[in-house]
């Protein structure tokens, strides 16, 4: 422990815990959108919509599955300001192809 009585041990375990959540949480915002895709027929629109949020979702999770491979590490170094715009990018992606499907 710290002089400040913090275990430093447990903040990266909880923030790799927080990334897997969240890649959870975008999954099944990317299966949804399938799942409204088909539902309302496949229009030319809505196809173009899925493939963007597969996109979308296979860049997020491939930041997240480098953000949690580094946090295993025993001093994780901080999120590169590239690696949070791209997760900004990609959840923000999602949104804008969710309410596309929805029009």
């Amino acid at each position: 422990m710290t002089a400040d009585g913090r275990d430093p041990g447990l903040q990266p375990e909880r923030t790799r815990l927080a990334w897997r959540r969240t890649t959870l949480s975008c999954t099944v915002v990317a299966i949804l959108a399938v799942k409204q895709a088909l539902q309302g027929g496949a229009s030319p629109a809505a196809v173009v919509a899925v493939s963007l949020s597969g996109l979308a979702w296979l860049g997020f999770l491939l930041v997240a599955h480098r953000r949690v491979l580094v946090m295993g590490t025993a001093r994780p170094e901080p999120l590169s300001a590239r690696g949070a715009l791209t997760a900004a990018a990609c959840t923000v992606a999602l949104a804008v192809f969710a309410t596309a499907m929805l029009f």
